[in-house]
């Protein structure tokens, strides 16, 4: 392995040595350095690597902060939108139970899941909520993205829900 990277960089000498244009005797050390530094130009102008500042901003649409259901849970969301695509939003303040085995972001119908449904597990029906994705981690800052063909007209609350148990470990209330 030694070998073949010693081989490499050898090789990689020879190409940039015979690529550099030869000085004659007769040049000055000012006219090589001239000539080894020159640098062609573009007649189209140079793109920026950085994004605009109106690109890389988010507006909040909806925010909430949870209520505990099934299991203490914490903390704000929100719904944001950037470059026209819709995110849930779980801030930092956010926390809830390591309990579940299954747990997932959804959205809700209702404006008020816990309220609306029975402990202890606030058990969810069929076609009352959409699964956003699955909880990337029980506390802190996480986002998702959600689906352009959901239409957030129709939910009112986000929620984390147990999957396999049927159990809401808490909800929140989405409002302008």
């Amino acid at each position: 392995m030694k070998f073949r990277i010693l081989l490499i960089l050898s090789f990689s000498s020879i190409v940039m040595v015979s690529c550099t244009p030869e000085v004659s005797s007769n040049q000055s050390k000012e006219s090589a350095i001239a000539v080894n530094t020159s640098v062609p130009t573009s007649s189209t102008p140079a793109k920026s690597l950085v994004p605009s500042a109106q690109s890389q901003r988010s507006t909040a649409t909806k925010s909430g902060t949870f209520v505990s259901g099934e299991h203490t849970t914490q903390g704000t969301v929100n719904i944001t939108t950037k470059d026209g695509k819709s995110f849930l939003e779980l801030e930092q303040s956010f926390k809830t139970s390591e309990s579940g085995p299954d747990l997932v972001v959804i959205l809700h119908r209702s404006d008020n899941v816990i309220g609306s449904t029975k402990p202890p597990a606030y058990s969810l029906k069929n076609g009352d909520y959409i699964i956003i994705a699955p909880l990337k981690k029980y506390s802190g800052a996480q986002t998702y993205s959600i689906p352009n063909n959901i239409n957030l007209a129709d939910y009112k609350s986000a929620a984390i829900w147990c999957r396999k148990f049927n159990a809401t470990f808490g909800a929140a209330n989405l409002s302008s």
